[in-house]
């Protein structure tokens, strides 16, 4: 298992099964973990932002850790520790490496405002959780409202030789990763893993501009994965083809407040997950909004065979 600077590929980022009851779903996490490795994932991302983590209680989260890293045989896993203080962060931390996790994500409060904020959070993070954790900096201003320019990242990761990952999912973003790889090549900035999110929505551009590969939670990550492939190949036309097929529900999938509904009932559509189920608060999909998706799979399925074998299913 390595984790650094080098790392590359899809690095899925697993929703939380959950029972109707609002139990976690054991029996679907470990199919989704074990179907992570068996379609070529080349690492997990649990407990993010879309893994419904802050609904968690310490054990659970704990024992999601143990649950992922025992399905994956052997792959690295990434745990999003992110939390209001630095106690719960460090206890999570030290706690997922204990348990053989490759390293973690850290997402800035959305209270951080100057540059020297941002800059100064990351420095105490790293001191409470160890500078033996590698780390992933996960830049989503639309969520958290938090801004980091390429220079604050630079300053993170210039700062903190335990960065090794930044999590791109600014909106827009293009330039910013070009601003980075720019950097990199003059040598201001040491070599950094970049994997990017949004759903995916980007993806197609933003490995041209020097990605190293997605780190999101499409519902088809095989897409992810194969777009990777024909990118770092120099295949763009066939990127360009299959990510253009899957653009009507990576769109529809994106939207915010129900995006994880969309992704969890398509997850179930395809013998994923038992249930499309949130823990509370969480609302499902109305009728209406099901049925759009299954239109989208339906004219998925035209181009890609592994949304055809579902509606066939």
């Amino acid at each position: 298992m390595t984790f650094g600077t080098d790392a590359n590929g899809v690095y899925p980022i697993a929703p939380t099964p959950f029972l109707p009851d609002g139990a976690i779903d054991w029996a679907s996490a470990k199919r989704l973990f074990s179907w992570y490795r068996d379609i070529g994932a080349t690492g997990v991302t649990i407990l993010g932002m879309m893994g419904e983590a802050p609904k968690l209680e310490h054990e659970e989260s704990i024992a999601l850790v143990k649950s992922c890293v025992a399905a994956v045989e052997g792959l690295p896993v990434v745990v999003g520790v992110s939390a209001p203080g630095f106690a719960a962060m460090r206890a999570l931390a030290r706690g997922a490496m204990e348990l053989g996790a490759a390293g973690v994500m850290i997402a800035p409060p959305n209270t951080l405002r100057t540059d020297d904020q941002i800059v100064g959070y990351y420095a105490q993070a790293i001191e409470a959780i160890g500078k033996d954790v590698p780390f992933v900096i996960q830049d989503y201003p639309l969520l958290t409202s938090v801004v980091m320019t390429p220079a604050v990242i630079r300053r993170i990761v210039m700062d903190n030789p335990s960065c090794v990952m930044l999590k791109h999912e600014d909106w827009p973003g293009l330039e910013k990763i070009s601003t980075l790889r720019k950097w990199q090549s003059e040598g201001s900035l040491r070599p950094l893993s970049i994997l990017t999110a949004n759903g995916g929505l980007f993806l197609d551009f933003e490995m041209e501009r020097g990605a190293d590969g997605s780190n999101t939670g499409y519902a088809f990550p095989e897409m992810l994965i194969d777009v990777v492939k024909f990118a770092k190949a120099g295949e763009r036309d066939k990127a360009h083809d299959l990510f253009d097929a899957h653009l009507p529900l990576l769109r529809y999938e994106q939207q915010m407040g129900v995006g994880l509904a969309v992704r969890k009932y398509v997850l179930m559509r395809r013998g994923v997950l038992t249930h499309d189920a949130q823990r509370r608060p969480g609302a499902p999909l109305s009728v209406t909004a099901k049925a759009e998706v299954d239109y989208l799979l339906t004219r998925l399925a035209r181009f890609d065979k592994r949304a055809g074998s579902l509606l066939a299913a």
